[in-house]
């Protein structure tokens, strides 16, 4: 093996011959032959499976780059004209690359929509990552366009409720579907775009009136292609299902197991019991049984339902409804744990010592009971003093054992130190006609986290079990930041006056201790660099360790009614421990890889949906408060302008650069800071602000913002000065104690 080249050497080979990067291309360059060839596969093998390569076909490319030619999807232009491209395919790590379409005289007239093949090159010290050249249209992208109609004389007009696309699509009148003014509709392209003028569209279904009841969640479910609707032969199979009976079970009716949940929660994973260990040798110690719906009981290998299953991937709640994974004669009956009714679960029997560390469990297929149905505010009421009738006959059984073994966990915890991020969730409710009534963060109870602390004892159990059973599952993986982003958070830390030390492996608690000497001026600055520094959690079938909670192990096992990756982990215990014939099937475990990606995928896509749905809501809720002052932070700071988290709401409006002041501002893509031209006022994320609201657009969720002071003067007035060298770079109105450092321009993901 001694002309096989290390891994350090394909990669760089790859790197230098964008051209030529094919298996047999790599062997060629090094002199590889014969028998040799089997060692190079497994060494791009194996560089692929750590993130390093990727293949497409027969050529491999880095996953952190793009391919020199590549598929493009065209956006519509930004303010100053300019327009940009997004990637078909990115696999990377964070956001994806920022592209500059560059059109040079003789090509074709492109616009938004439109997909390219197009050659592209490195933007070194530009805010965009790489610049495009057209090497051919290949078609507009065939997506369904989903928008507000509007009559007109010759047809109408399509709104596209998308920020992403162009702002009118033409509809001739025998297109419209008999669509009404006003009405929310689906539509397709109708035919070329036009080098000048609106792309023409027809229309393929009406959605509704965009402004009834439960009308925002669904333009999400449309524009984000969540299936919201179950098929007949689903729907018949949950139908016929039955309750599970004791056969091949264990009786767990008498343990009294409880479920806490929130206080409007229809479907219940898990219910959870403890007790002091009474064993001598672990005095002070704990016995946990975390008890979870036996969802694979009733969705059984490539059934109607688990392909279905499958297919969502995952559940998706919005303020005004779910759309669920299983259907709810599954989801919201025969699987969910209702007080005293009986229930199949698969429970977990934990033993911790009285420092919280686990030190033996096992795992059961059983029958339990519910004994009680809570929420989080009950039993934090009672265990606070404040005992109701509902509660009194619990107190001292059930649940101050319960938050007493808690109290051991948060010991372990404290020694393990995973990632402490504690950020407000917000809850938007809503009346009975769907208009937002309140906007309001949740209190984080402890009885929040006991249950988050039993539910990551029992995810781990999973794992270890299946390790140790040598039975295949999904992981549930989040890795450390990559180098680039922990510099960049470095950076913004040492511009803070805090130090993220280098040379040593990182984890959490590097981190935790950056987020703990924090001042209470640029805690959020931190907090919102760290959140942005982290890697997105997915699933494989292979074992990464979970970077943000500090565990070398972790599955997902305690919400197989809401992720179908729990349901993949119940179906390996359950083959591991031959407790019948709806375990993994031989099909399953050589599919996992692509359905690892598939789930991964899906959870992104509600994730994404729902984001879009609250932003949408906020507009409407803040529509009628245009023209109010609001006080916020920076949250996020682009080329086109700045990003503010109002803090009444947490929503997210954009101050655009016309907004930031008479002056013109110099972006720094790398420090993700704005300066002045003229005043060298520098604007960084986590800076305080006051905005005044401009525009509220419910149908987008976009708020358009002014501002009125930052870090508490008022932006420069007079003339708009046009592009000149950046002053040095100085803080205006800085708190005391920051300081900045002046950074040259590359080609780094923003963090």
């Amino acid at each position: 093996m001694s002309n096989i080249p290390s891994k350090e050497q394909i990669l760089q080979w790859i790197t230098d011959n964008p051209a030529r990067r094919s298996k047999r291309d790599i062997a060629k360059a090094f002199g590889i032959k014969g028998a040799a060839r089997i060692d190079l596969k497994r060494i791009l093998k194996e560089l692929e499976g750590e993130g390093h390569l990727e293949k497409k076909g027969r050529i491999y490319h880095d996953p952190q780059k793009l391919p020199p030619v590549t598929i493009l999807s065209v956006q519509a232009p930004d303010e100053n004209g300019d327009l940009f491209a997004r990637p078909l395919e990115w696999h990377g790590e964070g956001v994806e690359p920022r592209v500059l379409y560059a059109p040079r005289t003789a090509d074709p007239a492109v616009g938004a929509g439109d997909r390219i093949l197009a050659k592209v090159f490195e933007a070194k010290g530009e805010d965009h990552h790489y610049t495009a050249r057209l090497i051919r249209k290949i078609g507009t992208n065939p997506r369904k366009i989903l928008g507000i109609f509007r009559k007109g004389d010759e047809g109408g007009t399509i709104t596209p409720i998308s920020k992403g696309m162009d702002k009118e699509w033409q509809v001739r009148p025998g297109d419209t579907h008999g669509a009404r003014d006003g009405e929310l509709v689906e539509g397709e392209l109708a035919g070329p775009k036009a080098r000048m003028g609106a792309p023409r569209a027809r229309i393929t279904a009406r959605v509704g009136d965009p402004g009834a009841a439960r009308a925002v969640s669904l333009i999400a479910i449309h524009e984000h292609g969540i299936p919201d609707s179950f098929p007949d032969a689903v729907i018949a199979r949950a139908d016929a299902a039955k309750p599970a009976g004791l056969k091949g079970r264990e009786d767990l009716r008498d343990l009294p197991l409880i479920t806490i949940d929130p206080a409007d929660a229809r479907d219940h994973d898990d219910a959870c019991y403890a007790h002091a260990d009474d064993d001598p040798k672990n005095e002070g110690g704990h016995v946990i049984w975390v008890a979870i719906a036996d969802v694979a009981h009733y969705v059984t290998p490539d059934s109607a339902l688990d392909r279905e299953a499958r297919k969502r991937g995952n559940s998706t709640y919005f303020p005004d409804r779910v759309v669920p994974m299983l259907p709810d004669r599954l989801s919201g009956d025969l699987c969910s744990l209702h007080e005293g009714v009986p229930r199949a679960v698969i429970a977990v029997r934990m033993v911790i010592d009285a420092t919280g560390t686990k030190i033996g469990h096992s795992f059961h297929r059983g029958l339990m009971k519910s004994h009680a149905s809570l929420s989080y505010e009950e039993a934090q009421a009672a265990q606070d003093g404040e005992v109701t009738e509902r509660t009194e006959p619990l107190i001292e059984s059930v649940i101050r054992p319960l938050f007493a073994a808690y109290d051991a966990l948060k010991i372990a915890r404290a020694k393990r130190q995973p990632l402490e991020l504690d950020l407000p969730e917000r809850r938007i409710e809503l009346d009975d006609s769907g208009k937002v009534i309140s906007v309001a963060f949740k209190d984080r109870l402890d009885a929040h986290r006991l249950i988050e602390e039993f539910m990551v004892l029992a995810n781990v159990a999973a794992a270890e079990t299946l390790i140790a059973k040598r039975t295949a599952l999904l992981f549930r993986v989040h890795e450390e930041p990559s180098p680039e982003k922990l510099e960049a958070l470095r950076d913004v830390a040492e511009s803070a006056g805090l130090t993220l030390a280098k040379g040593q492996v990182l984890q959490t608690r590097h981190l935790n201790d950056l987020l703990r000497v924090a001042g209470e001026d640029v805690s959020e600055l931190i907090s919102i660099s760290t959140l942005r520094s982290m890697q997105q959690a997915y699933y494989n079938p292979d074992n990464f360790g979970h970077f943000g909670l500090a565990l070398k192990s972790y599955a997902h096992f305690t919400s197989p009614i809401r992720r179908y990756a729990d349901l993949i982990v119940h179906r390996a215990l359950i083959s591991a421990h031959g407790w019948g014939k709806d375990g993994l099937s031989a099909a399953e475990i050589e599919r996992l890889e692509e359905t690892a990606k598939m789930i991964s995928m899906t959870e992104r896509r509600s994730m994404v949906a729902e984001r879009d749905t609250s932003d949408r809501y906020l507009a409407a809720f803040l529509a009628d408060r245009v023209g109010a002052e609001f006080a916020g932070r920076i949250s996020g700071i682009a080329r086109f302008g700045v990003f503010v988290k109002l803090d009444e709401t947490g929503a997210d409006g954009l101050l655009p650069m016309r907004a930031l002041g008479q002056e013109y501002f110099h972006y720094d893509a790398e420090a993700q800071t704005l300066m002045g031209s003229d005043t060298g006022t520098l604007i960084s994320i986590g800076d305080r602000v006051l905005v005044k609201l401009a525009e509220a657009v419910p149908v987008t969720g976009g708020l358009i913002l002014e501002l009125l002071e930052h870090d508490g003067k008022a932006p420069a007035q007079g003339r708009r000065r046009g592009r000149g060298k950046p002053p040095a770079r100085r803080k205006v109105g800085a708190t005391k104690g920051r300081k900045t450092k002046l950074r040259k321009k590359s080609a780094r993901s923003p963090s």
